[in-house]
């Protein structure tokens, strides 16, 4: 396609993802997002999403490569999890060579559009590519920009923007799938709901529309003598644009809790969503269920499984006095689903004891008191 630099910016470029090319050798490409990421809306995620697509154009123009390919997708999460989540899901798996993030469209719509939620943003997406700086130095990274009806409605997008201030600070490149979307609406191409019926999650032919800019921007990135060399890259990190970032966050499991008081291993619930991977989890409805909890850092949460029964939750830190949290949301009506809790921020790293207690109180829209607990959280 003709004009993609109003699209896309190169910045630094995919320099070491060119240079493993002309190596011949196996290649990873990994892909940490959103339901977007996963594919949601397209008659086969696996065959028609923009992921699949990419994988599809990538095999064919290297058929000599033997290809990895990783779906790091979380349905309704946003890049504060995806920080937490890159060991887990992205680097425990084998080194990166290729690493897309897609989180435009959930920092939006799970975040208040004020100046916490754009630092909160500029937080998750440092804390991806700092961390993924420090543990897969090989590896080059992609911002990937989806559109829904709120981002297509703004002329610079309040949480893109951000995006974009960390993609510039680390010279990476970014494609704006929201951007050719917005103008091929502008010029009368279409509405919205031709391409993404629920007006998020694109068809197969939205997807389509995505994979076309996608591919078009790797086919130039790609070229011989284009922009990036690995002369030109630095692997020293700069300055941090906010104190604070999820550079050391880390998922860790259910198993590096103790003191554990009336909570049970249970498996997968049956109505849970948005989550591929094992489900695992401490579970108990007793207000007298609790555990506890190490972590050192600048924080520490819970990533918790909600739905139409969880109740709510107190916790105490070294000792503290114990605070209430409400973890129900609109969608627990709807599902069990993966839902992250903060628990912990300090301005210093500092060595933490965190106590949890299940309560006898719960929302009103909630049908029980149950406590769910996937993992533990700490940055």
């Amino acid at each position: 396609m003709n004009n993609i630099d109003q699209y896309c910016t190169a910045r630094e470029g995919l320099p070491r993802f060119r240079k493993k090319l002309s190596l011949n050798e196996p290649v990873t490409v990994a892909f940490l997002g959103g339901s977007i990421t996963e594919g949601y809306g397209a008659s086969d995620p696996d065959r028609s999403s923009w992921r699949a697509l990419t994988e599809q154009y990538l095999q064919t123009a290297y058929p000599s490569i033997e290809w990895t390919f990783i779906n790091a997708g979380v349905g309704g999460t946003n890049s504060t999890l995806g920080a937490h989540r890159l060991q887990a899901h992205v680097k425990s798996e084998q080194d990166i060579d290729l690493l897309f993030i897609e989180f435009a469209v959930n920092d939006s719509q799970h975040r208040e559009h004020t100046a916490e939620g754009r630092e909160e943003t500029i937080r998750g997406m440092e804390g991806i590519v700092r961390q993924s700086r420090r543990l897969l130095p090989q590896a080059d990274l992609v911002f990937l920009y989806s559109a829904d009806e709120n981002n297509l409605k703004e002329k610079e997008p309040f949480f893109i923007s951000a995006h974009e201030e960390v993609a510039a600070r680390y010279g990476l490149p970014s494609v704006s799938f929201f951007a050719r979307v917005r103008d091929w609406l502008w010029a009368g191409g279409g509405t919205w709901e031709q391409l993404a019926p629920d007006r998020t999650h694109p068809n197969d032919d939205g997807y389509a529309f995505y994979a076309d800019l996608l591919l078009a921007f790797l086919e130039a990135a790609l070229e011989e003598n284009t922009i990036g060399t690995m002369n030109e890259v630095s692997f020293d990190l700069p300055v941090p644009l906010l104190e604070g970032s999820y550079e050391q966050g880390a998922m860790r499991n259910i198993s590096a809790a103790y003191d554990v008081k009336l909570l049970l291993k249970q498996g997968r619930p049956d109505n849970m969503v948005n989550w591929r991977y094992a489900a695992d989890h401490l579970a108990s409805d007793s207000q007298e269920a609790a555990f506890s909890f190490d972590a050192n850092g600048h924080g520490a949460g819970l990533l918790l499984i909600c739905g139409p029964d969880s109740g709510m939750l107190e916790f105490s830190i070294n000792g503290g006095p114990f605070r209430l949290v409400n973890p129900f949301d609109e969608w627990c009506p709807l599902f069990q689903r993966p839902v992250p809790v903060q628990l912990a921020v300090h301005a210093q790293a500092e060595p933490m004891r965190i106590m949890v207690r299940n309560t006898a109180q719960k929302d009103e829209r909630s049908t029980g008191n149950w406590l769910r607990v996937l993992a533990l959280l700490e940055h």
